[in-house]
């Protein structure tokens, strides 16, 4: 019976340990393997493909309120709480009512308004008398002129009396009530401009307030944010406008911004995100998990990470040929769990060692070192 040639794995695992060269710079990039020594290794590769299975990492991340997501209800005027329509964590749709005031303010507000609006009366219809009299024949164009100008006058400081009166509160309704029967409003009824939640009152009725004081917080929980921290080392592999999912959740969201300073501690960087749609079950504060993909590179390749094998700080991965393998130099750009992506002189259709790496390797280091 003829002597097989084929080495057990015990003994090519011997053959390939005897020597090691000084660097990967003086060793061959190729060697043989044969078919029998890769069944008797159990040696696999796998041909690369630019639509390899994704590389998603597993992030944690907090939920936040955007910049927008968040009202201070503060007081225009000077003047005293009379009444609160709302408790704590009660939700209010816009325009609902919040905390009624009372100013001794308004008084000459008001008072300003029905002035303007009594001059430009008065403005009008001397205007138009002027006009009928001209088309007569009566008088010059010049009083018709001097007449419009007083008009146009008169009904600017009347825009302008009512634009003091709404930056102080009161509704459009209410100014032109005020301007219609003269009667004249004590108070004023600060409204919700946008619908949420009430999460913070810090106000009391019978308490003097001014415009600096901060009298609401009103919260919109239909929009809240992301915020994640993620290895500096992959933040190149973000972008703005990508999206990720939340682990668990039927939620989406939407990279805003990527934070350009690395926090010296964890050497993380702080990523924003804005949830799209599915918010619905998550609270600000809350942490949650989200799976973000590794941006596309166009020039790198999707590898199991058994695929890499090391020598000092290069990483290789071992391209198969009809003669054998060769080692090939690669970077690695980005990796999550069990998958890496590398960038290397790799072309799609070109199969790689995926199992027996480490076999691989002696061979790889034996072969020079025993020429």
């Amino acid at each position: 019976m003829k002597t097989r040639e084929i080495l057990s794995p015990l003994c090519l695992a011997l053959a390939l340990a005897l020597c090691l060269p000084s660097s990967a710079a003086e060793r061959s990039a190729k060697f043989a393997v044969t078919e029998q020594q890769m069944k008797a290794l159990d040696i696999q590769v796998r041909a690369l493909q630019r639509d390899a299975e994704l590389v998603v990492l597993n992030l944690p991340a907090q939920v936040t309120l955007p910049a927008s997501g968040e009202q201070i209800v503060s007081s225009p005027l000077t003047g005293l709480a009379v009444q609160l329509y709302v408790q704590p964590n009660q939700v209010v749709k816009r325009g609902a009512p919040l905390l009624r005031l009372v100013s001794q303010e308004l008084g000459p507000l008001q008072l300003q308004l029905l002035q303007a609006a009594s001059r430009a009366g008065l403005a009008r219809q001397t205007a138009q008398r002027e006009r009928v009299l001209f088309d007569e024949g009566i008088i010059a164009q010049r009083r018709v002129q001097e007449a419009q100008t007083a008009l146009q006058d008169s009904e600017a400081t009347l825009r302008q009396a009512k634009a003091a009166l709404r930056l102080a509160g009161l509704p459009a309704q209410a100014i032109e009530r005020i301007i219609a029967s003269g009667k004249l409003e004590d108070g004023v009824t600060l409204t919700a401009t946008q619908a949420g939640i009430v999460t913070q009152i810090e106000v009391k009725p019978g308490q003097r307030i001014d415009p600096t004081t901060a009298l609401l917080h009103l919260t919109q929980l239909d929009r809240l944010a992301l915020e994640i921290q993620a290895p500096a080392a992959q933040s190149a592999a973000w972008r703005v406008g990508g999206t990720l999912q939340v682990e668990g959740r039927n939620s989406k969201a939407r990279i805003v911004s990527i934070s350009p300073v690395v926090a010296p501690g964890s050497q993380t960087v702080t990523i924003r995100a804005e949830l799209d749609a599915g918010t619905s079950g998550l609270r600000p504060g809350e942490m949650v998990t989200v799976q973000l993909p590794l941006g596309a590179n166009t020039a790198a390749w999707d590898v199991p990470l058994a695929a890499l094998a090391h020598d000092g700080k290069q990483a290789y991965v071992f391209v198969h040929s009809k003669d054998g393998f060769e080692a090939r130099p690669v970077a690695v750009v980005s990796s999550a769990g069990q998958r890496v992506r590398v960038s290397g002189m790799l072309k799609a259709g070109e199969k790689i060692a995926v199992t027996g790496v480490v076999a691989l390797k002696g061979s790889w280091l034996g072969e020079k070192g025993g020429s």
